[in-house]
């Protein structure tokens, strides 16, 4: 739809809902899947229509006071096309399901994008279709019994729970005389994680060389060959290694627990609290790129050690639901 049409069909949409409130009453969030049936669509003239609806009048009234029989033929043909193609352009929309919202890992204070799952159960294509909200327009078509993933931009402000707001879907197909559109207003909030501090120090520094840090316990992966001690079992001496040099090796194993690094919302004390889950979301990511395990310690309970993105994002939802 061009700019022109688009703004003024917006204008008499947002008189019809202070005029007539309690048909626009979709306008509050519905739980999923959400349906369009005919009574929740809309339907206006664009700018378009009235001025083809203004001809088709002049049109009648010309062939009336010349009592022209094949103008009148036309003018009635042409009307009868238009009423026709109402039906059209709500039949766009009827029949159309929203299935689902989901979005991968939105952040506080960053573009996201959530995914729309729209489903057609008609069995008929449906093109020249537009979702809208604040002036972003995102034009797809959806085919016939299949499901669109309809891909649209959005900014959360803050961690937590938050709402996708109201869409409008809507579309002028097949003439763009008139113009159908209803709302799409999921239930369903997207958790948002917070937002990573902009410039976090590096990651914390294995501190078990501190006097009273914990040490390295045995375990079963393999950490490396030391000079031997009193009291190693002679099964970890490393033969081999030992005929190569001149002194006696054992082999070395570690407890991987001992080995991951420790997120610690206690010793960021000398922050706030929003500031502690900022830099601890910064610092999770990091590990995530460094593929590298570790353990987060909030103010009501541990998670890990572990590595990987299903741990990441366990972590990043705890530390979004954070009060």
């Amino acid at each position: 739809m061009a700019p022109e049409a688009a703004s003024w069909g917006d204008r008499l949409g947002r008189l019809a809902e202070r005029r007539l409130p309690a048909l626009t009453r979709h306008r509050q969030a519905e739980p999923l899947p959400i349906h369009l049936h005919a009574r929740r669509i809309y339907i206006l003239p664009t700018r378009f229509g009235m001025v083809f609806g203004v001809i088709v009048l002049a049109m009648l009234m010309g062939a009336l006071n010349f009592n022209n029989n094949p103008a009148l033929l036309l003018a009635f043909l042409v009307s009868g096309l238009a009423i026709v193609s109402f039906h059209h352009t709500v039949g766009q929309l009827r029949g159309i399901s929203l299935v689902s919202v989901s979005a991968a890992r939105p952040h506080a204070g960053s573009r996201a994008h959530a995914v729309f799952s729209l489903k057609e159960g008609s069995g008929r294509v449906r093109p020249a279709l537009m979702l809208e909200q604040s002036g972003q327009e995102i034009p797809f078509t959806l085919a016939a019994d299949e499901t669109a993933m309809v891909a649209v931009e959005f900014l959360p402000v803050r961690r937590g729970w938050q709402s996708i707001g109201r869409w409008r879907l809507w579309s002028e197909y097949p003439f763009g005389i008139v113009w159908a559109w209803s709302y799409l207003h999921p239930q369903e909030p997207i958790l948002i994680y917070p937002k990573p501090e902009a410039a976090a120090p590096d990651l914390p520094q294995d501190d078990r060389d501190r006097p009273g840090a914990q040490q390295r316990s045995p375990g079963d992966d393999w950490a490396g060959l030391r000079d031997h001690r009193a009291g190693d079992p002679p099964r970890h001496v490393a033969w081999k290694a030992s005929a190569r040099s001149d002194r006696l090796l054992v082999k070395e194993f570690a407890d991987p627990i001992s080995e991951a690094m420790v997120f610690d919302y206690h010793q960021l004390a000398r922050l706030h609290h929003e500031q502690r889950i900022s830099r601890l979301t910064a610092w999770v990511l990091k590990a995530e790129r460094a593929q590298a395990s570790f353990r987060l310690v909030l103010p009501t309970q541990q998670l890990g050690p572990a590595a990987g993105s299903d741990f990441v994002s366990r972590c990043l939802r705890e530390l979004a639901l954070l009060p």
